[in-house]
């Protein structure tokens, strides 16, 4: 995307196109945080679904980060992906025989949106086991493009990542530890619908600061870039903390048993 692009191009000096516009990276922040609510879905929207539950949604997401990962798509693929899913669960019912189908319709559209080579309809036909037909992927394609009115890119917290890893002054391993911590609350429906973009890649980063033991945990500098405070921040950080010890607990689980 184009806010990683000028963050890329603004510290390494590559490319002096993306570096003429770096001026405006403050103009397409403030853009980002006006917008960032107005594509979270609707709070509650999984009651109304009648046959599918948020373990159903939860197991789908974690079977598309596989195929995220195997196809090696961008990380802003995979955020927007979930961002359609939930999106479009909270303006139409779906039936459980068709929710891995719209799981992989929302990553097709989202690899068109992010990706310089986006996988095929078939190969997206090819990872369901050919459950679906390519002719039933395309009628979906439309049914959720009409469905969201055609408004498919919004802001994700994989367009505000990029830039506060960077502000926060993140080695390798602090951002992979950010990265997994914000990936983590992909899986879990109650951090889409209950906090902005911003704020949940804000207390990824707090949780991850303590965990590498820094010092301030939350400096004044990344309130400013964040525009998060503390006190606004406790309960999201609460929610990251009880999910991960879950995680951990039940990696420790598996490994015992």
């Amino acid at each position: 995307m184009l806010v990683n692009a000028i963050s890329a191009g603004k510290d390494h000096g590559q490319d002096a196109q993306l570096q003429s516009v770096a001026e405006y990276l403050p103009e397409i922040f403030d853009q980002l945080f006006r917008e960032e609510t107005a594509g979270m879905p609707d709070s509650g929207y999984m009651e109304q679904q009648a046959d599918i539950n948020a373990k159903m949604r939860a197991i789908l997401i974690d079977w598309l980060v596989e195929v995220h990962m195997k196809h090696r798509l961008q990380t802003e693929t995979l955020y927007l992906t979930v961002n359609l899913i939930d999106r479009y669960l909270a303006r139409a019912l779906v039936l459980r025989k068709r929710l891995q189908l719209v799981g992989v319709v929302a990553m097709f559209i989202a690899s068109k949106f992010e990706e310089v080579d986006p996988p095929r309809v078939k190969d997206f036909v090819y990872i369901t086991d050919n459950t679906y037909t390519k002719e039933e992927l395309l009628s979906m394609e439309c049914t959720m493009l009409a469905t969201l009115d055609f408004q498919i890119v919004v802001p994700t917290p994989a367009h505000f990542l990029d830039h506060l890893l960077r502000a926060n002054r993140c080695e390798e391993t602090h951002g992979k530890l950010t990265e997994y911590i914000l990936e983590l609350t992909l899986i879990h429906v109650r951090f889409t619908v209950c906090y902005a973009p911003s704020h949940l890649v804000a207390a990824a980063l707090m949780l991850s600061n303590e965990l590498m033991g820094r010092v301030p945990v939350w400096p004044a500098s990344m309130e400013q870039q964040t525009r998060h405070f503390v006190a606004v921040r406790v309960t999201c950080l609460c929610d990251c903390c009880w999910f991960c010890w879950f995680v951990w607990l039940f990696f420790c689980f598996l490994i015992l048993f």
